[in-house]
């Protein structure tokens, strides 16, 4: 029997899982929900930012957690998939919670609310869970995925909050930033400028679309008729995110790679002409320095450096369209680094919050910036954006050492805004809107 009750739990095997957070649309009137996920230590808590996987910020790099996106079914009903495999999942990550978020309304306005696991391979069940007692909250903790005695479980938890997601969040000690107050003068580091050419694009197939994908029906055991089931998106690739144009960067599946230490990464790979994003896990203290090389082997072009220790963040390469791609990565322990189209990246088009390296995209006109920088533990280090755009031209638009505010601008996009960071930073457009890391204008 995998349909359980509030408080109940269940043995997992361990194997890849899509869960669906599903419910009856009910029109357009109805309150908009959103799936989200918590990675939590064994404190309880979660260790930094990136640990929220929700609409925006729709991926976990270090235990490769992502939402799928939204799917319909039969009958108006509406189901949000995330992708989890447990065998990804870092060791000091204890718990994964699913919750989910209302806007528009309340819990008790939505109709038909569950969380069901599937398995990834099969599409059998493994877990569902009926919500039927919600009234008036706005965000609510459904179920967590837990270690015990070295597998996995689900319970059916239920938790109801009346504040929304970032009540949710606050509970497991997630903690944006505060607002801005008064901003530091202008520290733009603006002029220093770099052209890269490269020649013309070979020929290449992109990756084929992935194969329509036809929901299946499924009765859920609750009060009332049984609930048409909305079937999960094919495992693909996060669609686009941007609105860069095609030109920026090519599209295709993605590939990753595993090492420890220095090693150089033979990729086969030849792309067309442009920029790829890279993702970096890195694990444990030292530095981190990535580049490309040239075909004899010798240092080319940056793609990451960083001196935090146990990173996660999101780099960005200029391919030139001819030689296959070779990179060395440079550092001590154990390091993830995975290759994805640019037209995944996160768009600047709101107030943007992050914590160390990352790589954002910019379709906008020129505006100005006001900028943070939280610094590490001991509110230091390096704080830099630069602007990228196509070709390979870029030049730096804000740097500033140590903790503090900032105003700078940008150029007309499209662009790719290239941030190093010791740690937590935030940018917002001038003049800022409201809402912060939980703004929803970017989905």
């Amino acid at each position: 029997m995998t349909q359980i009750i509030k408080g109940g739990n269940l043995p997992l095997s361990g194997e890849p899982m899509r869960v669906a957070v599903v419910r009856r649309s009910g029109g357009a009137e109805a309150p908009k929900v959103d799936a989200a996920a918590l990675l939590v230590d064994a404190d309880g808590k979660v260790r930094d930012r990136g640990d929220l996987v929700f609409y925006n910020q729709p991926e976990h790099a270090g235990s490769g957690i992502r939402l799928l996106g939204e799917a319909q079914g039969e009958g108006g009903v509406v189901a949000d998939w995330l992708e989890i495999d447990p065998g990804r999942i870092e060791a000091s990550v204890e718990r994964v919670v699913v919750a989910a978020s209302c806007d528009g309304g309340t819990f008790g306005e939505v109709e038909d609310l569950y969380v069901r696991a599937v398995s990834a391979a099969t599409g059998a069940q493994l877990a569902l869970y009926a919500v039927e007692d919600a009234t008036t909250e706005t965000a609510i903790l459904l179920g967590e995925f837990y270690r015990r005695n070295g597998g996995w479980k689900f319970r059916a938890v239920g938790q109801g909050y009346d504040s929304g997601l970032p009540a949710l969040a606050t509970d497991f000690g997630f903690s944006p930033s505060e607002e801005e107050g008064e901003e530091d003068e202008p520290g733009s580091d603006g002029g220093m400028a770099q052209d890269v050419t490269a020649p013309a694009p070979a020929a290449y197939a992109p990756a084929p679309a992935p194969a329509a994908y036809v929901p299946a029906p499924v009765a859920v055991e609750k009060a009332g008729a049984p609930v048409p089931y909305s079937g999960a998106p094919q495992p693909a690739a996060l669609g686009r995110l941007n609105d860069l144009p095609r030109e920026m960067g090519p599209e295709f599946a993605y590939f990753e790679y595993q090492g420890e230490g220095k090693e150089d990464v033979e990729t086969g790979l030849t792309l067309p002409r442009g920029f790829l994003a890279v993702d970096v896990v890195k694990k444990g203290a030292g530095h981190l320095d990535i580049v490309t090389l040239t075909v004899r082997k010798r240092r080319w072009r940056q793609v990451m450096r960083s001196g935090m220790g146990d990173l996660r963040g999101v780099g960005v390469l200029h391919h030139d369209g001819q030689s296959p791609l070779r990179l060395r990565v440079d550092t001590r322990g154990r390091w993830m680094i995975r290759l994805r189209p640019v037209s995944t990246l996160r768009s600047f088009d709101g107030p943007v919050e992050g914590y160390g390296p990352d790589v954002l995209a910019y379709t906008g006109d020129e505006t100005g910036v006001r900028f943070r920088f939280e610094g590490d533990e001991d509110k230091k280090g390096y704080f830099g954006v630069a602007a990228h755009r196509k070709g390979g031209h870029w030049e730096y638009r804000f740097s500033r050492r140590d903790r503090g505010r900032g105003k700078g601008d940008l150029p007309r996009g499209p662009r790719l805004l290239v941030v190093e960071a010791d740690g937590a930073w935030s940018m917002e457009p001038r003049p800022g809107g409201s809402g912060g890391f939980w703004s929803r204008s970017g989905r």
